[in-house]
């Protein structure tokens, strides 16, 4: 007898200035359902660390990757988000038989895989991935900030707020920064 084995994935991180896209895929363990699971965009930050400790526990198998700066300038943030899709799938202790994908795309993977318009809002395993992939960038970011607090990425976690525009142009761009991303570029062509 043969186990669907469904894997969800989400990621975190296109739309800011710095640090890398992340992005997780989770695959659910049918006899522990974790209740509460969401799009981690409509969770707090201590439901999400709340959430992720169960997913990390109780799933059937995990994994967070991530691509970086670089990645992302070099390929588009399209392209290194299905990368970072790509690594979290391959990288998972169990293969799934299927990979249901947030949003109106997949990565190219060696498994089936179905995009879902909204899926973190819809599928708990793609709720899950989304948790886990928010999750781990806010703690990476939380890192970068150590290395450059001028910054403030503990609290804007990298996206164009005014604080952190105007960061960029009091302290210049940090080895951080997505050099490809406006302002970030258009700071970088006028000096």
């Amino acid at each position: 007898m043969s186990t669907t084995l469904i894997g969800g994935v989400d990621e975190a991180g296109r739309g800011p200035l710095a640090g890398p896209v992340f992005a997780a895929c989770v695959i659910l363990h049918p006899d522990t359902p974790i209740d509460g699971l969401a799009d981690s965009k409509t969770l707090s930050a201590e439901r999400r660390d709340e959430l992720a400790i169960l997913i990390r526990s109780q799933s059937r198998a995990w994994s967070v990757a991530s691509a970086s700066v670089e990645e992302v300038d070099c390929l588009n943030i399209l392209w290194a988000t299905m990368l970072a899709m790509k690594r979290a799938v391959e990288t998972l202790a169990v293969m799934p038989t299927q990979v249901l994908v947030d949003g109106n795309r997949c990565p190219e993977l060696a498994c089936p895989a179905r995009a879902i318009v909204k899926g973190d809002a819809s599928v708990p395993q793609i709720s899950a991935a989304s948790i886990l992939a928010k999750v781990a960038r806010d703690a990476h970011m939380l890192e970068l900030h150590q290395l450059y607090p001028d910054y403030r990425f503990d609290r804007h976690k990298g996206y164009p707020t005014r604080d952190h525009i105007q960061a960029l142009h009091d302290y210049g761009v940090s080895p951080a920064h997505r050099r490809s991303f406006s302002p970030v570029r258009s700071l970088i062509e006028s000096s």
